[in-house]
């Protein structure tokens, strides 16, 4: 019998009445080492309950080979959480969205176009069957059953938004059940139109996601199942950037209302996000709804516990909605992590990425980056141009993913976006066998809707005035490897044009958190002490990166940028206050 049971208007844990209160925080978008200050933050704050989705596309980077280290040791979260005294619900997908690269889906998988994703294609539930055979064994001593802290697991995630194939949906939840999980089972799915008719299976508890209109919410959820708990699965109270747009809050107040009215009806909550924490590395999702758009580097998601950890408006006004409907004196708000003195470095050594690239892969037309093999990060796609005209017309069929730098004989000659969707380049050819080279960024894999899976890097032939362009070196730049520090010789001028690294120093006597801020940068990724803190790009909104202490050391630490474009400035700024852009409501 699970630990964690049902009555007609509520939970039971161990027999005993139980109101789940529970915060999103995903282990994998914060430092393992501060996982237990994270997890002290949600118990202060009221909480009983942390949530956390698990992504398959990094648990499984490869098929049949299964990573629980660094960020990824689940278990050790597991147990963090169990000392903490919290209980978790875990959210295993296989597709979890989260503003995640390729909702979470491994791109190995979803490379072939063929399979029909989150459907009983059997190709993708054999797939689903192999991950889980790997994931769930090390994950059982943690379930309640064995003593540990996790109460329920979840059944896919929102499916009513994205089909009705009920017979995949019972497919997830035997495959589950087959493989020992006995807690509670729950649904979670979006309360307007069918979502709810779509997304739910007999047996296996319903839950909401909503933000707002709470009471029209809870009464579309008792329709749709007329005994059992009322829990809203993911309580909207902030929401994500892209780049380029606005940075989005929501009023404390307002947001602590609605949690007042959810908590007034009876019902469990799990508040998104308790702590949104960070898109390291080449992690961030993208929507692609009307037009492309990629999510940003920082989930702070106007969390109450902000990116770095520190205690926000909203950690305040729940603690206290959470303590009147507890019954429970508050606990001390616990106070911000200390900051890293500001300070300024120069990054005086330079390395340019064009200068050293790996094998290629040589074919006729261009390699997609998906059947190159790669993830995430970039591509490079070099060929000669024979044409003798000197003005001419570059079109790239099927567009780009995402973003092309396009040069010829090592001058910039332009750039095309797919949020733009442009295909066509207007260049100027310096001499006929010119050197064309296209550099790729895959700026995340979409992570909702029926676009998971579109391809990255060059996605067709790419002709000039009409004439094919042939014979591609296709270099797969992952940049899981920096370069060697004989690869970076001293920066002649402080400016520069060509997509290069960039290197500097600077000195650390006690680590703490800082931000990273870069005027003068244009566009590129980031790493200190060899941790990828994430892309950064003056397109905004957000404007710092975010550097967690523990990445820091005593003594001499080091700045890694890849700027794309160029600087004006061989400079860089660590401050102690971090900048996301406006609020906008």
């Amino acid at each position: 019998m699970p630990a964690l049971t049902t009555t007609p208007d509520g939970f039971l844990l161990h027999n005993a009445p139980f109101r789940i209160l529970s915060g999103a925080l995903h282990y994998f978008r914060v430092h393992p080492d501060q996982w237990t200050d994270r997890l002290r933050k949600a118990r202060l704050m009221g909480l009983n309950t942390v949530e956390t989705y698990i992504p398959w596309n990094l648990h499984e980077p490869q098929p049949g080979t299964l990573d629980l280290d660094g960020l990824l040791d689940l278990p050790r979260f597991l147990r963090l959480a169990a000392a903490e005294g919290l209980h978790v619900l875990l959210r295993p997908g296989p597709f979890i969205c989260a503003e995640w690269d390729g909702g979470g889906l491994p791109f190995w998988l979803t490379a072939d176009p063929t399979i029909r994703l989150r459907t009983s294609d059997p190709r993708f539930t054999e797939a689903v069957d192999s991950y889980l055979d790997l994931l769930l064994p090390p994950l059982l001593p943690y379930m309640a059953a064995a003593g540990g802290p996790v109460i329920a697991v979840q059944v896919e995630n929102e499916y009513g938004a994205y089909g009705d194939d009920t017979t995949y949906l019972k497919h997830v939840e035997s495959a589950l059940r087959s493989r020992g999980i006995e807690e509670l089972l729950f649904t979670c799915d979006q309360t307007d139109g069918d979502h709810l008719e779509n997304g739910t299976l007999p047996g296996v508890l319903a839950t909401g996601t909503f933000g707002s209109r709470v009471d029209r919410s809870l009464a579309r959820l008792r329709e749709a199942q007329p005994e059992g708990p009322l829990m809203c699965s993911e309580f909207w109270i902030g929401w994500f950037d892209h780049w380029g747009g606005p940075h989005h809050g929501r009023d404390a107040a307002d947001a602590a209302a609605d949690l007042d009215r959810l908590l007034a009806a009876g019902a469990s909550v799990n508040i998104y996000m308790f702590h949104g924490g960070t898109n390291f590395g080449f992690t961030n999702g993208a929507n692609h709804h009307h037009a492309y758009v990629p999510t940003i580097t920082s989930y702070d998601y106007d969390a109450p516990l902000t990116e770095c950890g520190d205690p926000g408006p909203k950690y305040h006004a729940f603690r206290e909605v959470i303590a009147r409907h507890t019954d429970t004196p508050a606990h001390p708000v616990p106070p911000p992590s200390p900051k890293l003195q500001s300070t300024t470095l120069e990054l005086t050594y330079r390395s340019p990425l064009l200068a050293h690239l790996p094998t290629p892969v040589r074919s006729t037309d261009p390699t997609t980056a998906d059947e190159l093999g790669q993830r995430a990060g970039y591509t490079l796609y070099r060929t000669t141009v024979t044409a003798d005209s000197q003005s001419g017309l570059l079109h790239f069929e099927g567009g780009v993913g995402d973003r092309a730098q396009v040069f010829l004989d090592g001058a910039p000659a332009g750039v095309l976006e797919r949020e733009r969707y442009d295909e066509t380049l207007p260049v100027q050819v310096p001499r006929p066998g010119a050197v064309l080279d296209v550099l790729v960024e895959n700026m995340g894999r979409v992570n909702y809707g029926p676009r998971i899976g579109v391809p990255k890097g060059l996605l067709g032939r790419v002709t000039l005035n009409g004439e094919p362009v042939e014979h591609w070196d296709c270099h797969a730049l992952p940049l899981t490897e920096l370069p060697d520090p004989t690869d970076f010789t001293p920066a002649e001028t402080p400016a520069s044009a060509e997509p290069a690294f960039h290197h500097g120093t600077f000195e650390v006597t006690t680590p703490a958190d800082t931000f990273l801020s870069l005027p003068g940068w244009t566009k590129g990724q980031a790493w200190i002490n060899g941790f990828h803190l994430g892309r950064y790009w003056n397109r905004g909104p957000q404007r710092t990166l975010y550097v967690p202490a523990p990445v820091l050391r005593p003594g001499t630490n080091d700045l890694i940028l890849l700027e794309l474009h160029g600087t004006t400035t061989p400079r860089a700024h660590l401050t102690d206050k971090p900048d996301l852009g406006p609020a906008t409501p």
